[in-house]
């Protein structure tokens, strides 16, 4: 496939309703995400009587507890069913639980949105398998590379404009109105789209669904253990989570803390780093011109390296003041020594989209077909692992007396290691 013919699978039935799927899932997850955050923050932690940076923390666990208690199942799922048809039935689980939702924010329940929250989790990981391993039966392996790159061009402009959306709607009066219909309606939506998405012959109609978790879970990284090609491909993008999610995270102490600014530029941080990665996804068909390679992989953990160093190294100023104004985005944004911030930190997610894009198309083409959901299950562990082992390491480094850009500094030297391991399993492969 050409590179310019990337944008022409969003006009085929095979990857377009797929597409706006995944998009809308999405959106829906991370609009009822910061929805939540910011009503526990400014409302219902307190009403709760519970520590609301408690309550934040705790929600983030709650997302993720699925990936690792549900992987197993989830796999089974995506091998014995079409995976057209799992897809459906996911979508029309979300209308369900986003109904939930608009209860629990029309009646102020912090516990029933936690609930809600963990419902989306699991819905979530019932969908990830099918839709990764959807892809290489519905696509040529020379438009793998394109696909990944539309895919995941379109989850972080979703995680952007629906962290927004919500994070805006839900404090304005009769936001909680307006969050509520509006994710039963985006879930609409997605199951809508999701009754396009063309039928695929099931991988194995015998399997048996297996719910021991720890048992099943096991079964499956011991088989991808031996695909060495598979396995590493599967750990360097958990290491790329790992560093988004440390980047991400970090963004609104950064702003407000170290560079003095308001929310809004924590906001253009998301922006910036959301676009960036979607461009850099978007590049990667353009210069593999479709073939499926892990050839660029370390130069692009490579920049990833040295756009965090730098990025520390231009950071480095003296403290913010107490009492000292804020600035806001145009403020920052206009004064030329925040330029270098903005660039490093839009090389970091360009990069980060070359970089994870071939990883996807390895594992989707290099796992047999029987095997591929499988796959990304344990993907979808190992991504959970690193970025809770993010979490963690940034508040026990800040606990240490770390500072954000010093955090940022570590992303550097660590991140080049992974682009020499990367860089040496290449050179095994050849």
């Amino acid at each position: 496939m050409k590179s310019k013919n990337q944008f022409s699978l969003l006009l085929t039935r095979r990857f377009l309703p797929l597409f706006l799927t995944q998009y809308l899932g999405a959106f829906n997850d991370n609009f009822f995400k910061s929805a939540l955050m910011m009503l526990i923050t400014y409302r219902l932690g307190d009403a709760a009587g519970v520590d609301s940076r408690i309550l934040v923390n705790a929600a983030a666990g709650v997302f993720i507890a699925p990936f690792f208690i549900f992987a197993a199942p989830a796999s089974d799922l995506a091998d014995r069913y079409d995976r057209s048809d799992l897809m459906r039935w996911v979508k029309f689980a979300e209308i369900v639980v986003m109904s939930g939702a608009a209860l629990g924010f029309y009646i102020h329940n912090v516990w029933l949105l936690m609930a809600v929250l963990f419902l989306m989790g699991a819905q979530s990981t019932f969908f990830s398998p099918a839709k990764y391993s959807i892809l290489p039966q519905h696509l040529n392996e020379d438009e793998l590379i394109a696909g990944n790159g539309l895919i995941q061009m379109g989850t972080y402009l979703a995680i952007l404009t629906g962290t927004i959306a919500g994070g805006l709607m839900i404090l304005k009066e009769n936001g909680i109105f307006w969050v509520g219909g509006l994710a039963v309606g985006i879930a609409a939506a997605g199951w809508l789209s999701s009754m396009f998405i063309p039928p695929t012959k099931p991988i194995d109609p015998s399997r048996k669904i297996s719910f021991s978790i720890v048992k099943r879970t096991l079964e499956m990284f011991r088989y991808v253990y031996p695909m060495k090609t598979v396995f590493c491909s599967m750990l360097a993008i958990s290491w790329f989570w790992l560093v988004g999610a440390t980047f991400l995270a970090q963004f609104p102490t950064y702003s407000r803390l170290i560079l003095g600014t308001d929310e809004s530029v924590a906001t253009s941080f998301l922006a910036i780093f959301s676009c960036g990665i979607g461009l850099g996804s978007m590049a990667c068909n353009a210069i593999l011109k479709g073939k499926i390679t892990t050839k660029y992989v370390p130069s692009a953990a490579y920049g990833i390296a040295i756009a965090s160093v730098l990025l520390w190294y231009v950071s480095s100023r003296p403290p913010v003041a107490p009492g000292t104004p804020e600035i806001g985005a145009f403020e920052f944004f206009s004064r030329p020594e925040n330029f270098m911030i903005t660039f490093c930190l839009f090389v970091i997610a360009f990069c980060g989209g070359l970089y994870i894009v071939p990883l996807y198309a390895v594992m989707q083409s290099k796992a047999p077909e029987e095997k591929v959901s499988g796959v990304i299950a344990c993907s979808n562990i190992t991504d959970s692992i690193f970025m809770a082992v993010a979490a963690l390491g940034a508040s026990v480094l800040i606990s240490w007396g770390v500072t954000i850009p010093q955090i940022f500094l570590t992303m550097g030297p660590s991140t080049f290691i992974v682009g020499l391991l990367v860089n040496l399993l290449n050179h095994k492969k050849n």
